[in-house]
């Protein structure tokens, strides 16, 4: 009786929002890291909108379907890139705030090094490609604290290429998704754990 009652959930697979928001918001502030262009309101609003926003509707949607991990994973990540933007745009508002003090950035990079570190353990059954989205991400959080902290603008640019890197991979299983289940097949595999 009880296997009767339950409901089949119809409902889209809301990670690939999540990824692709994640992802190419990414790549782009990480083509700034690597020192290819400047960060400019592009970069700023596509942390808002796709980065932010995206993401956050993204875990909601997760939410629904009962999946802890991806809540928490793109709820935390949208609501990184909105408080990422608030960094550099709430010292120009003219309320008296300033932009934090290098301690105070390298403690938000590290404090987000720490908790996507964590979150890698989460991704120990999946696949490999999700795997390598957070083992990446942790590498770029950290790569970007240890820049911070010490000044040093050869370690800046690693972390863009190595955050360029990071997007990549969150697009790459992001569209695996999208592509294999629109055609019923796989055809960009993700590996996944045995």
């Amino acid at each position: 009786m009880e296997d009767e009652m339950k409901v089949k959930d119809t409902t889209a697979n809301p990670a690939p929002l999540g990824l692709m928001g994640f992802g190419m918001t990414t790549v782009l502030l990480n083509l700034h890291n690597a020192g290819l262009f400047a960060l400019g309101s592009m970069i700023l609003a596509m942390g808002i909108f796709y980065g932010g926003l995206a993401q956050i509707i993204a875990g909601i949607m997760e939410w629904k379907k009962g999946n802890t991990f991806g809540t928490t994973a793109f709820t935390s990540y949208g609501l990184f890139w909105l408080s990422f933007v608030g960094i550099f745009i709430i010292p120009g508002m003219g309320i008296g705030i300033d932009g934090p003090e290098t301690g105070g950035l390298v403690a938000y990079l590290t404090m987000w090094g720490i908790f996507t570190g964590m979150m890698f353990f989460g991704t120990l059954k999946t696949n490999r490609a999700l795997q390598t989205v957070f083992l990446s991400l942790t590498v770029l959080f950290f790569l970007l604290a240890i820049a911070v902290a010490t000044g040093d603008k050869t370690i800046h640019t690693i972390a863009g290429y190595e955050g360029i890197f990071c997007g990549f991979s969150a697009i790459y299983t992001a569209l695996a998704q999208v592509i294999n289940e629109a055609n019923g097949r796989i055809i960009f595999p993700l590996r996944p754990v045995e």
